[in-house]
């Protein structure tokens, strides 16, 4: 919903797998060979995560978000004003929320702004629920709007960022192929409406289309997925396990995986559990696990957390 390797990650990484290849061959045991074409695919899937974490308008690159006061709301890249933009003018226009939710843009006319990389005028700004949010842009600052229930914010970002700069990479769990779990899907009759909740406490309604079943380290578990709309044959799920709080984000992880058809099969690659986007910055809104996506199994796949990413 990358590679994260950089030369320093890889040689670590390296020298971890060789090390616990000479411990094992004292005892005997030879560790079992990991396909390569496999290794290719979650390597090429770590990677193109690592590119869009990174790009100019990655989460890397977020550094504000600015809830919206009903009537105008002054933005502009000075202190005292509603939306403070790292960069532009001081004064760029303002943004009027009016009592149906809408906001409404008016820029300064010699601000030298742009709408969706055309020159800017009064307009309606559509915001992130839309699909296609609209992006105005000031200097090298990027803001659009984002709906939350009832709240509307304006959120910030800056591709020289200081997390951006400094971001070195993520560790890792190294590539382990017992945590490609192939699950069972055990549809509802209907699927139900749920509300998520979120880091900011506003909820966020998704609806859920049955649970996976399936063993891991032995253990029996069972998660709840989430869909955006009844149709939707991609799942998101937002688990939390018994590593989150040591050596995973406290707040949980997320994982993608797919409907096939009619199959009952899912397939669930907890290699590919990455970070929520509140690890990387504090002007996330993301969702959090419910208890009944909380395990009490140790998942060692995918996407550590050490506490410095930002």
């Amino acid at each position: 919903m990358s590679s994260w390797y950089n030369t320093g990650m890889r040689t670590t990484t390296v020298s971890v797998l060789i090390i616990a290849f000479v411990l094992l061959a004292s005892c005997g045991e030879v560790p079992p060979s990991i396909d390569p074409a496999y290794t290719a695919e979650i390597k090429a899937a770590w990677a193109a995560r690592e590119t869009a974490l990174t790009a100019d308008d990655g989460w890397l690159t977020v550094t504000g978000l600015f809830w919206l006061e009903p009537g105008a709301n002054i933005v502009g890249a000075t202190d005292g004003v509603a939306v403070r933009l790292p960069d532009g003018p001081d004064l760029v226009g303002s943004l009027h929320l009016g009592d149906d939710g809408a906001v409404t843009f008016l820029p300064d006319g010699e601000a030298g702004l742009t709408v969706n990389d055309s020159p800017a005028s009064e307009t309606v700004l559509l915001p992130d629920t839309s699909g296609k949010p609209d992006l105005v842009r000031s200097g090298r600052a990027l803001f659009y709007l984002i709906a939350r229930g009832d709240r509307v914010g304006v959120r910030v970002k800056d591709p020289e960022a200081p997390n951006r700069r400094e971001f070195t990479g993520l560790e890792r769990f190294p590539l382990d192929p017992a945590y490609r779990i192939v699950t069972t899907f055990e549809p509802y009759p209907e699927p139900r409406e749920v509300a998520i909740p979120t880091v900011i406490g506003e909820p966020s309604m998704m609806f859920a289309p049955g649970l996976l079943r399936f063993v891991v380290s032995g253990e029996e578990v069972t998660l709840e997925p989430y869909i955006s709309t009844p149709d939707d044959r991609d799942l998101f799920l937002v688990f939390r396990d018994a590593t989150s709080g040591d050596t995973t984000y406290g707040a949980g992880r997320f994982l993608s995986a797919e409907l096939n058809g009619g199959s009952t099969e899912v397939v669930l690659d907890f290699n590919l559990a990455t970070n929520p986007p509140c690890a990387f910055t504090p002007f996330a809104t993301c969702p959090l696990p419910t208890p009944e996506n909380t395990l009490f199994v140790a998942i060692e796949a995918g996407e550590k957390y050490s506490g410095l990413i930002h």
